[in-house]
C-alpha cells in the first residue's frame, strides 16, 4: 500500500487527460518531449545515407557539383556577371547554402507525418515534434556545405569578414521559414495523398525564380519589391551579404522577413488546427 501511494505522489509518471486543456499544455509538452526531437533527429541522419556507395559523401558532392553546372550555365553561358566582388563560384555556392536546407527540410518535413504513422497512432506526444525534427536534422547538410564554402573561400583567396558573425541571425530566420512552411504542407500532405507529387515541383519551379544561380541585384527596380515576396530571396541575399561581403537591399529584406513570420504563424495555426485529425486520416 505504501509504494501504491509513492507511486501517485510521484507527479514525473503522472499523466492526466483532461477535455479542453490540450490547447495550454501543447507547448509545455513539447518541452517535456524535447528528447524525442534527438532520438527522431538522430535516426534520420543514420537512415538518410545508409545502404548507399558513397553514404554521406553525398552531403559534399550535390552542392558541390550543382554550384559547377550553376555557374557554367549562368556565367559562361549565359554570360552572367556578378555585380560584387567576389568570384561567380563563390556567389552562387553561397546562395547554394540556404537553399540546399531549403529543399531538403521542405522534402523531408513534408512526409514526416505519413513515414511515422505508427508511432502517430499508438502513442501520444505533440505531432509538430516530427516535422520539426526533420528540419533540424537538414541543419547537418548546412553545416557540412559551409565548411566547404570556407575551403573554396581559401582557394579562391576570398577571406570573410566580420559580418559572417551575423550569419547566425538569416540561419534562424531561414529555420522559421523551413518549419513554418513545412508544418503547412505536411498537414496537407495528411489529408491529401496526391499532395506528395505537387511538392517536388513546388521546390523545382522555387529554384527558378530565386535568386540562386545569380545575383538578385540583376532584378530591376520596379521589380524589386514584388521579387522580395519569394522570403527566400532576402535569406540568400542575407547569406551573400554576411559571407562574401555582397550588397544588400535592406527594405527587400523586411519585405521578406515579413512574409516569413506571416507564414510561419500561418503554418503552426494551419498545424495545430488539423492536428487533431492525423491519426483518422493517417
Amino acid at each position: 500500500m505504501e509504494l501504491k501511494e509513492d507511486y501517485r505522489d510521484n507527479n514525473d509518471w503522472d499523466l492526466v487527460i483532461e477535455p479542453g486543456k490540450t490547447a495550454k499544455h501543447y507547448w509545455t509538452d513539447v518541452w517535456k518531449y524535447r528528447e524525442l526531437f534527438y532520438i527522431l533527429s538522430w535516426r534520420d541522419i543514420k537512415v538518410r545515407y545508409k545502404q548507399t556507395v558513397l553514404g554521406a559523401a553525398w552531403s559534399i558532392i550535390r552542392p558541390l557539383l550543382t554550384a559547377t553546372i550553376f555557374t557554367v550555365v549562368f556565367s559562361r553561358i549565359a554570360k552572367l556577371e556578378n555585380p560584387g566582388q567576389s568570384p561567380y563560384m563563390l556567389m552562387v555556392f553561397a546562395g547554394m547554402l540556404p537553399w540546399q536546407f531549403f529543399s531538403n527540410a521542405l522534402s523531408e518535413s513534408s512526409s514526416s507525418l505519413i513515414g511515422n504513422a505508427n508511432l502517430i497512432t499508438k502513442v501520444y506526444f505533440p505531432r509538430i515534434i516530427i516535422p520539426a525534427s526533420a528540419v533540424i536534422t537538414s541543419l547537418l547538410d548546412l553545416f557540412i556545405s559551409f565548411c566547404i564554402m570556407l575551403i573554396l573561400m581559401v582557394y579562391f583567396q576570398y577571406p570573410p569578414t566580420l559580418k559572417i558573425l551575423l550569419l547566425p541571425v538569416f540561419i534562424i530566420f531561414l529555420f522559421i521559414f523551413s518549419i513554418g512552411l513545412g508544418l503547412y504542407l505536411t498537414a496537407v500532405n495528411v489529408k491529401y495523398r496526391d499532395f506528395r507529387y505537387i511538392i517536388p515541383f513546388i521546390i523545382q519551379f522555387g529554384l527558378y525564380i530565386t535568386p540562386v544561380g545569380f545575383s538578385s541585384a540583376l532584378i530591376q527596380d520596379q521589380w524589386r519589391y514584388l521579387y522580395a515576396l519569394n522570403p527566400m530571396v532576402g535569406i540568400i541575399d542575407g547569406f551573400r551579404w554576411a559571407i562574401l561581403g555582397e550588397e544588400m537591399h535592406w527594405t527587400s529584406f523586411a519585405i521578406s522577413i515579413s512574409v516569413i513570420l506571416f507564414l510561419f504563424y500561418a503554418g503552426i495555426r494551419y498545424f495545430r488546427k488539423t492536428e487533431k485529425s492525423f491519426a483518422d486520416h493517417i
